[in-house]
């Protein structure tokens, strides 16, 4: 029998094989072009989970894209882990930015690049070859379950149904997820809360065709002057967000957790330079971190309207539309945000305009217990693989699914993540470094090690 870090070195390339694998198939959820590729994604990973040691792996039907769901049971005496993660992407776009194609994966200064190798098709790999040399080396002592989806990219639409309907099939003693970061290169971390989510298309109207400018400006209402404004008094000058009562179920941090969060090492001029800005900017009276893990946010993550083509072309839209998007913290619900959100731009738009506000999807926040016995068998997990031990920190993405997991099986996540800042999540020029990749298959397979 091998240890761990030896039966990983041997099989390296076979590994990389079935990564490059996955990051080949264009699995974009929000594209019904690529709907097809779903399917086919969804086909590879249980291939891959049968060849990884699942006695059981099959693709399932939803309401949308498929889910693969895979098992290995020991002992119905034993534990049970659920492993979430997802096999959809990101669209690839701008595809101008990108040093090589997103879809044709390449092996460059160390590191794999295309679209997924992190988000989340790098850390799903993670989590199936850690539970692989687990089973092979025979350190294995708990029941494992996979459950992959191809719409977490898209809020998870179908998956609270799904889990509903197989709640007997999903039981388990806890989840399992990597689809997170960690706070640095030299730092390990585990992921102890995550933000809520909200997100909407705003689209305002104005007159029933685009006008000429020269004719028309100065006495009919511009949609994208409205929209533009509309979206500018969202925010203060202090960085809060002013729609009435959205601060009313804000949870206070608490100061053992400030304290925790400032102990972080956290280089501001670094993480300026790394994203080449002058300065920072958010809600008065919190630090960078505090801010964007532990605060909500409001964004604007699309505005178009009129001509955007080569030349000028003097004219008064028609329209003007907007997606935007709110993170949220615990205590705040995404339902009602949204009503909030919803009612507040209704009641602001002037009658020169029609306004209409689509609700997208939503999720709410969660907070992780740290003396679950999972997670402090993560923690010696990260002790072992990366010689430190990890700290325990919120982060302020989104994973809409892990509170409803919660809700319909009465469990909690395990937020076990190996991504960095540098990896370019939802960018051009997605990224995995190879070290890292192979040092998380390291740290699963402890996981497995030390929980039972």
């Amino acid at each position: 029998m091998m240890s761990i870090k030896t039966y990983i070195q041997a099989n390296r390339e076979r590994i990389i094989e079935e990564w490059f694998s996955v990051l080949r198939i264009p699995s974009v959820s929000s594209q019904q072009a690529h709907r097809a590729d779903m399917q086919t994604c969804a086909e590879r990973w249980r291939e891959i989970l049968i060849a990884s040691g699942a006695e059981r792996a099959e693709v399932l039907p939803t309401d949308g894209n498929p889910v693969v769901y895979a098992e290995r049971i020991l002992s119905p005496d034993a534990p049970t882990v659920l492993v979430y993660g997802h096999y959809d992407v990101m669209p690839p776009e701008p595809l101008s930015l990108w040093q090589s194609d997103p879809f044709d994966p390449v092996i460059r200064d160390g590191a794999v690049w295309a679209r997924g190798a992190d988000d989340d098709k790098g850390q799903v790999m993670i989590q199936v070859k850690g539970f692989e040399t687990a089973w092979r080396e025979g350190l294995l002592r708990c029941n494992v379950k996979f459950i992959l989806e191809g719409e977490e990219e898209i809020g998870s639409p179908s998956l609270e149904a799904f889990c509903t309907a197989h709640r007997e099939r999903l039981k388990a003693d806890v989840i399992l997820v990597s689809d997170t970061s960690m706070v640095s290169e030299d730092i390990p971390s585990l992921t102890t809360g995550l933000r809520g989510l909200a997100y909407w298309e705003i689209e305002v109207t104005g007159p029933n065709r685009d006008l000429h400018s020269g004719h028309f400006g100065g006495a009919v209402a511009n949609p994208l002057n409205v929209l533009c404004r509309l979206l500018a008094d969202i925010t203060d000058a202090d960085g809060r967000i002013t729609i009435p009562h959205f601060y009313d179920d804000v949870e206070p941090l608490p100061d053992a957790e400030k304290a925790m969060i400032a102990q972080a090492p956290f280089d501001e001029e670094r993480y300026k330079q790394a994203i080449e800005v002058d300065a920072l900017a958010g809600e008065k009276g919190f630090s960078t971190l505090e801010r964007n893990s532990c605060r909500p946010s409001f964004d604007i993550c699309g505005l178009w309207g009129g001509y955007t083509g080569e030349g000028a072309k003097t004219v008064l839209p028609s329209k003007a539309c907007a997606k935007v998007s709110c993170r949220l913290v615990p205590g705040q619900q995404s339902a009602k945000i949204s009503r909030l959100f919803i009612d507040h731009l209704t009641v602001a738009a002037p009658d020169s305009v029609k306004i209409q506000v689509t609700h997208h999807h939503g999720g709410e926040a969660y907070v992780c217990p740290i003396d679950l016995p999972a997670y402090q068998a993560a923690e010696k997990a990260f002790l072992i693989a990366f010689g430190k031990r990890p700290l325990a920190l919120r982060r302020g993405g989104s994973i809409p699914i892990v509170p409803v997991f919660e809700k319909i099986l009465g469990i909690k996540t395990v937020l076990m993540g190996f991504g960095l800042e540098r990896h370019a999540i939802h960018s051009p020029n997605e990224n995995f470094g190879l070290e890292r990749f192979y040092t998380g298959i390291e740290a699963v397979a402890e996981f497995y090690n030390n929980y039972e």
